[in-house]
């Protein structure tokens, strides 16, 4: 048996290389882990935007999920674009068979370049089927005011842990403040902020790579508050070496360790 630990990644595929599966990938090698992958969508999509979504079967997504959770022993579960409420009601089937894994859920409701990839019916779907089963929850503040339907980031992460997410970690790049403050609800009712120096670009694929790094150093063996922590470091690492691969925004360099 291997001793790198498994993460099971749901998440759609970006043809550019700068988010979802691609992105869980390079985290997940980049923290010593095994990926395992289960596509939950095609996509038609350059640096600059989604142009095309393309759900796949959700029986299709349960069946590939059971098969390789039946020969791999997986340490965590990271969910990013789920795309329709159907593909939202499949992974439910798959977590509740497997309630011991740690998920951490990356509730992705648009691209970097601003097209909609959730309508009212899969965040809805998000939030009554997937919360009361998610260890991790890391939403934008902008995804966090819609899941909340509230504007108050402090309401809004209440909120989203009284649906059942155990942690709430609210990333705040959307915000015009001078800084970047990410503010953490934990189980203990506490608000931990952590604050990081705010970078120069725009970036493709950063809340894929912050949600990966959690779940990969949960596998590890950290506890969820200290993972927090670590994967943020890591992400910020990651932005601040980023780089342009074509005429849109920029690609967290999640291997920059390799080059130092």
């Amino acid at each position: 048996m291997t001793d790198k630990p498994i993460v099971l990644s749901f998440s759609g595929h970006d043809p550019s290389g700068g988010a979802g599966i691609q992105a869980d990938i390079e985290t997940m090698l980049s923290h010593r882990c095994h990926s395992c992958s289960v596509i939950t969508a095609l996509t038609e999509q350059d640096s600059r935007n989604v142009k095309k979504l393309l759900p796949q079967n959700p029986q299709d997504i349960v069946q590939q999920a059971l098969t390789l959770l039946a020969d791999f022993q997986v340490s965590a579960i990271k969910i990013g674009l789920i795309g329709h409420a159907d593909t939202a009601q499949a992974i439910r089937q798959i977590l509740l068979q497997h309630p011991r894994i740690p998920v951490v859920l990356d509730p992705v409701l648009a691209a970097g370049g601003g097209a909609a990839l959730a309508d009212r019916q899969l965040r809805e779907a998000i939030v009554d089927l997937l919360l009361p089963l998610t260890t991790v929850l890391t939403p934008n503040s902008q995804e966090a005011r819609q899941l909340a339907e509230q504007d108050d980031l402090a309401v809004c992460g209440r909120s989203l842990q009284a649906a059942g997410a155990e942690f709430v970690l609210i990333t705040g790049s959307h915000e015009t403040t001078e800084q970047v403050h990410n503010q953490l609800f934990t189980p203990e009712n506490k608000i931990q902020v952590f604050n990081w120096e705010r970078l120069p670009h725009s970036y493709h694929g950063s809340g894929c790579t912050l949600a990966s790094a959690i779940a990969a150093l949960m596998a590890r063996g950290l506890d969820a508050f200290t993972a927090i922590g670590e994967a943020q470091d890591y992400t910020w690492q990651s932005l601040e070496t980023a780089y342009r691969p074509g005429n849109g925004q920029h690609n967290p360099d999640r291997l920059f360790w390799m080059e130092t």
